[in-house]
């Protein structure tokens, strides 16, 4: 899938290097500065274990999970007939030849409209976003302050995608649309080279790994597997058009880019970012392992996959600096009667790092998440009020009380009702609630 917002940004960073004769352009190696390796922090101490019983938050979230793993359909897998058009032909091969290997069977792209796109994206979105799952963790995400009141997350992310996105590449039936036609435009190029890195990865490496991430609701697992497919995608995208496009033609993608519309009206801001994040960070870690090893790297990255969006986010992290599990026990019975399991989710460095820069400066949000160790919330409601606790675990103990003390800034700048306890150790417990009378109850069956 390509988003409008994140492949303009890219292309635009792609021209303004070429017209300014710099190198140092999104998808080159990053310097030796970039790429260089940092130790990873040890925990200072082993973590406790993490129940797996009908109660822990991981039963629960298998429970609460409804997301469907697309079933291929039998008339999609069936290549449309006739000849590909020549200059989508000659795209296929140049990204074979950046890619380091070939296609193993006949891709078919089909240059649509964009209404066309975003008629498919909604056709997916029950298998996507499920409407009883998002109906909850919108409830969830709009007592945590990440979301504006009443705000359906289903609804979002069909409006987001149903706009953003010019391109897609279904891993389930092989089907490749993009916004062009048969004798596409440089910059309808640029989204088809895009498109047909997935293509080709999927028929090395099998993409439909990241549909078994999303239909078991591993949410951290799958947003660092997205962030490697996407940030390839854009990385090789890039890597094409400056191998391929004349000085002319990326000039002239720069104008026709910065004329598109990449409005997010209507979207909430974390939504957005969070849909974007894996573009741009995704690039940086593919850039970043690409000079570390080669080409060799980045396949291997999808032969063993990220865990976390740590990883993403500091390459060096990657392959070896697993995630804590992290849970959190069930308080419905000590919130009273009615009481019942809403949502669970895990919740990474890329999650707290985008929340905390709704309210904060930056840099502030990217220092404070970088011991990030593991996390996860669980919500619970009586159908009325919402009580959410966020547990998390960090490489130190000073990572902790950092986070801790941009938690309590960022909870301090919002309106709703919210505490960040005292660390314990390498451990920040963050409470959320609907009212001030339930986070009283939190505080007590935490207690």
């Amino acid at each position: 899938m390509r988003l409008r917002a994140a492949v303009l940004a890219a292309v635009l960073g792609l021209t303004l290097g070429a017209c300014t004769g710099g190198t140092d352009v999104p998808g080159d190696p990053p310097s030796a500065a970039e790429t260089s390796v940092e130790p990873v922090p040890a925990s200072p101490e082993a973590p406790s274990p993490v129940s797996d019983g009908p109660d822990s938050a991981a039963a629960a979230a298998k429970r609460l999970c409804e997301v469907s793993e697309p079933k291929s359909n039998a008339a999609s897998d069936v290549p449309a007939e006739g000849p590909t058009p020549a200059v989508i032909e000659q795209v296929m091969r140049q990204v074979a030849q950046l890619r380091g290997f070939d296609y193993s069977q006949r891709v078919v792209a089909e240059p649509v409209s964009q209404a066309e796109i975003g008629r498919d994206i909604l056709r997916f979105s029950d298998i996507t976003y499920p409407e009883g799952q998002y109906a909850r963790r919108s409830i969830a995400w709009d007592t945590i302050g990440v979301i504006p009141d009443g705000t359906s997350l289903r609804d979002a992310y069909e409006s987001y995608g149903s706009s953003q996105v010019i391109g897609y590449y279904d891993t389930v039936t092989g089907e490749l649309k993009f916004t062009g036609s048969e004798s596409p435009s440089p910059l309808e190029r640029i989204t088809l080279a895009h498109e047909l890195t997935h293509a080709i990865d999927d028929q090395r490496f099998g993409l439909e790994r990241l549909d078994v991430l999303g239909a078991d609701c591993k949410d951290e697992d799958a947003s660092a597997a997205i962030a490697l497919v996407e940030g390839n995608a854009t990385f090789f995208m890039l890597r094409w058009a400056r191998t391929f496009l004349t000085l002319a033609e990326q000039v002239q993608v720069g104008v026709e880019a910065a004329a598109q519309d990449t409005s997010t009206e209507g979207v909430p801001p974390f939504v957005a970012q969070l849909q974007a994040w894996p573009y741009d960070q995704g690039m940086r870690f593919i850039a970043a392992i690409e000079a570390r090893g080669g080409l060799d790297a980045v396949d291997e990255a999808f032969v063993d996959l990220p865990t976390s969006t740590e990883q993403i986010i500091h390459p060096e992290r990657y392959p070896n600096d697993a995630p804590t599990p992290v849970g959190v026990p069930d308080l419905s019975a000590e919130l009273g009667p009615g009481w019942k399991d809403l949502d669970v989710m895990s919740i990474g460095e890329a999650w707290l790092q985008t929340a905390l820069g709704l309210r904060l400066d930056g840099s502030e949000a990217v220092a404070a998440t970088a011991g990030w160790d593991g996390g996860t919330y669980r919500a619970w409601s009586n159908g009325t009020d919402t009580a959410v606790e966020l547990s998390t675990v960090w490489d130190t103990t000073r990572d902790a009380e950092e986070f801790a003390a941009s938690m309590t800034d960022w909870v301090d700048q919002g309106d709703g009702s919210a505490t960040v306890l005292d660390p314990e150790g390498n451990a920040v417990t963050v409470l959320f609630a609907s009212d001030p009378a339930t986070l009283q109850a939190l505080e007590t069956a935490i207690a």
